[in-house]
């Protein structure tokens, strides 16, 4: 199986969603950011939540199967890999 591609925190830092596939695999990942000051994220308080399906719908059309919440960081963003490399 091809491995999962999960961008850089720099794009989650900057509120952006991502949604991605693996064979039948979708998921999407939306960041909670908090930030420090203006201009800084507090990347401590800071989440990523990940859902996951199975299928050819979108994300609208399609039965969440399952869901985790991981730390803004590479140790969470690693673990979030794995999770979705487990489910594919």
């Amino acid at each position: 199986m091809a491995e999962i591609f999960v961008p850089t925190l720099h794009t989650f830092e900057n509120n952006n969603i991502f949604t991605g596939s693996c064979g039948s695999l979708r998921f999407r990942i939306e960041p909670q950011v908090v930030m420090a000051t203006p201009k800084e994220v507090d990347l401590a308080a800071s989440s990523m939540r990940c859902e996951l399906w199975h299928g050819e719908k979108c994300y609208e059309l399609s039965r969440i199967e399952a869901e985790r919440t991981y730390p803004m960081s590479e140790e969470g963003r690693t673990e979030m890999k794995a999770w979705l490399e487990e489910n594919a």
